[in-house]
């Protein structure tokens, strides 16, 4: 079985107002792609876990669509939200004070079976949040590191808000190029396994009963190599991080989890990818990276069929 995630970001903004839809109207742009995805045949694919992750405004709409279908043709295609607050409702707690927040419970009452967590673009806010009021923290070292530890400590409640409230995570970790930082690949290798180590042990620690319980996957982002003009790592590198997350995991909590690669899985690097023996999927963001950039079901079906060859 091989892991896709797919992370629709601003699906939910048409092309004309600034965002990626390419329809005027995103609820049925989505309800499109999920009615696309299952005629494919990848809803019901055996070797196979789709995971659309999708803006808060964009998931009911999706889930209505699942479920107009018969669950032969869904059961391998699963909705997630792109994130959870790191506070969440509970009987007799705090159930109103989440303006502009999703709380994990709403996620799952919404129909989400997944989250996603610790995202790079989701660590980068939290992160500009901190030097609003605090200039200094990309100079000081002392500074730098309780900001990287409050960062840390958010995103792990944010994974226990999401498990607690029966959502599978999809936790994001990875190297930047300023902690990857210069030299060759040997000299580079103990600042990144410093970063991973750091970043999975903040986020699991006192999860192990219920990680038991839901379905935790790892999502491997490499976030130097992100974005348009970037050179992705090669087979050597993804490999080398795959494996070293999977045997911190072993070593810090006494359990194996899957790992993804999240810096961009692709038509053009499925192949390679799907070779990795420490790798189990991968996370889709877009299918088109020139002329008109977007995600077609299409493409996506191209990149599953070069990964499950």
């Amino acid at each position: 079985m091989k892991d896709i995630y797919v992370n629709l970001k601003r699906f939910d903004v048409p092309k004309a107002l600034g965002g990626l839809c390419p329809l005027e109207d995103p609820l049925e742009w989505i309800q499109g792609v999920v009615r696309e995805s299952v005629e494919l045949g990848m809803g019901a694919h055996p070797d196979l876990q789709l995971v659309y992750l999708l803006p808060e405004g964009l998931v009911a709409a999706a889930v209505q669509e699942k479920v107009a279908f018969p669950d032969a043709q869904t059961r391998r295609l699963q909705i997630g939200c792109q994130g959870v607050h790191w506070e969440d409702v509970k009987p007799g707690g705090n159930f109103g004070a989440f303006t502009t927040a999703l709380p994990a419970a709403a996620a799952r009452t919404l129909g989400c079976d997944w989250a996603i967590i610790g995202h790079s673009e989701e660590r980068r806010f939290k992160w500009q949040n901190l030097e609003v009021f605090e200039p200094n923290i990309n100079s000081d070292a002392a500074l730098r590191d309780r900001a990287s530890r409050a960062v840390d400590a958010l995103i792990s409640a944010e994974v226990k808000n999401a498990l607690n409230a029966n959502l599978n995570v999809l936790l994001c970790v990875g190297e930047s190029a300023e902690q990857r930082g210069s030299g060759d690949f040997s000299e580079q290798k103990p600042r990144i396994e410093a970063v991973l180590k750091d970043q999975l042990t903040a986020s699991l620690t006192g999860l192990r009963e219920m990680i038991a319980d839901r379905k935790v996957v790892i999502g491997y982002e490499p976030i130097w190599a992100i974005g348009p003009g970037k050179t992705p790592p090669g087979g050597e590198y993804i490999s080398f991080v795959s494996a070293y997350i999977k045997r911190v995991i072993m070593d810090q909590f006494g359990f194996g989890l899957t790992v993804v690669y999240g810096g961009g899985l692709k038509e053009e690097n499925a192949a390679m990818i799907a070779g990795i023996e420490t790798i189990g999927g991968g996370l889709v963001a877009l299918t088109r990276f020139t002329g008109e950039i977007g995600f077609d079901v299409t493409g996506l079906k191209g990149i599953v069929d070069k990964y499950i060859a």
